[in-house]
This record gives structure tokens, sequence and C-alpha cells, in this order.
């Protein structure tokens, strides 16, 4: 744990309110654990829609200094500003090991980031490019899951913190295989990665840290146990019987 970015995260008393996001089963769980450690370079948050995943990834991201629709800690933009306030309350234990590079991805506003890193060339500069970093280029010029994979491969330089939400969104299997080996790559130049997910092939990766999400707890498990990697086992397994259970009114037993 000692050369970990981060090493644990809590949450401060937290205001008497109703609504979002103190509602949400994850800050009454994470309020009433006391906490959460972090042991692995690699930690994946897993759990159903609504548990409240991507908001506590998003409070860990502003915490540590990230633009709230993604990107550098330099990247400073808004087209929405839709982000919660749970990250003003959330208090980050760090190692003194020195960062020197990260990223913060989500799916759903990536789109912001690619448009952003275009404007920002657009104006006149004196060094290269930005886009030189991303593979030089336009990431809005490249498939969904190809500019994912061109922002890790060529803008992850290591030593970082790497904090993905659902990077899984544009990536095929075999192409969510080419990023646990680029994570491992990282990890290995002393980079930590915290990662929401429901993809049971990403969280099979070796030696990580698998905190489920549910509406009672957050509990660490072995990705073979999560709900994600155990319904997909089933279906794989015995495809034609899951088929007949979802779309039979009268389901075999």
């Amino acid at each position: 744990m000692k050369d970990l970015f981060i090493k644990q995260i809590r949450l401060d008393p937290l205001p008497i309110e109703k609504g979002y996001p103190w509602e949400l089963p994850v800050v009454k769980n994470l309020a009433k654990a006391g906490g959460l450690e972090f042991h692995s370079p690699v930690t994946f948050f897993v759990g159903e829609n609504g548990i409240g995943k991507s908001t506590l990834i998003e409070a860990i991201a502003l915490a540590m200094g990230f633009n709230p629709e993604g990107g550098s800690k330099s990247f400073r933009f808004s087209t929405e500003d839709s982000h919660s306030q749970l990250s003003e309350h959330l208090l980050v234990t760090r190692s003194l090991k020195r960062q020197r590079d990260g990223f913060f991805l989500r799916a759903e506003s990536f789109y912001n980031v690619a448009s952003y890193i275009d404007e920002l060339d657009r104006q006149p500069a004196l060094g290269p490019p930005i886009i030189n970093s991303y593979g030089g280029i336009s990431l809005h010029k490249q498939s969904h899951g190809e500019s994912f994979l061109a922002l890790v491969e060529n803008r992850f330089g290591g030593n970082g913190l790497y904090i993905l939400d659902e990077p899984e969104a544009a990536l095929s299997p075999a192409r969510l295989m080419r990023l646990m080996v680029l994570i491992r790559d990282l990890v290995q130049k002393g980079s930590q990665f915290i990662i929401s997910t429901h993809s049971p092939i990403l969280m099979s990766y070796p030696d990580a840290e698998v905190y489920q999400l549910t509406e009672t707890a957050i509990e660490p498990v072995s990705y073979r146990n999560t709900e994600h990697f155990r319904l997909t086992q089933q279906f794989v397994n015995d495809t034609e019987r899951m088929l007949k259970y979802l779309f039979d009114d009268t389901p075999n037993e």
C-alpha cells in the first residue's frame, strides 16, 4: 500500500440533507464503513446501476484535482455543471509518492474531452500540437474504441494516477484484453488505477482488488463471486436456457 498514490478514502461528517448524492447507497455505506482502503495498484468498483459507482469515481477524481468532465489536471472546461458535491466531503489519504502523470476518463463525456483538445490545438501556440500526445490523430477522427486505446497507449505515461469510469463502454472483448495489457505495463511503471466497471473480462485483472457495491455494503470480493461474472458465466454456459427464461412466459424450472 505504501507505493499507492491514494491509500484511503473516507467521508467527513455529512450534512443533513436529502436527495442526490446523499441518499445513494454508496454514500450511506461508505459513511457506515468509516472509509475504504486501497491495497492494490488496480482497484475495481462493481455494482448495479444506480448504486453510485460513477458518483464515487467522480468524487475521487475531483478530490484529486481533475476536471469534472475528464482529462488531465490541466484541463479546465465545462459543457454542463452536473457533478455532485460529494468530493467536497471526501477525505483522501495520500502517500508521499510524487505523482508525475494522471488522467480522469469517463465514457459519457469523452467526446467533450476530444473536442477540448481539438479546440486547444486551433489556438496559436509555441509548442507542438497537444494531439501529438494522444497519437497525432484527432480523437474525433477515430472510432470510439480506437480513441480510447489511443489515449491509453499514447497519453498515459506511467507513474500516474488513472481514474476510469466504465472504460469498457467503447471496447470490444479483444480491445478490453489489450487494455488489460496496457494497464499491466503502466502498473509496472508505478501507476495506480481506480476503475468502475461492469466488465467481467476487465475485473479479472490479476491481483486486482474488487469492491462490490450493493444496496447494503461495500465489500471486497473475488471477481468470480461478483454478480456480473456469475450471470455472464451462466449465460455463456447455458445460452438457450437463459434465453428461454428471458423470453418464455412459462419458463421451465
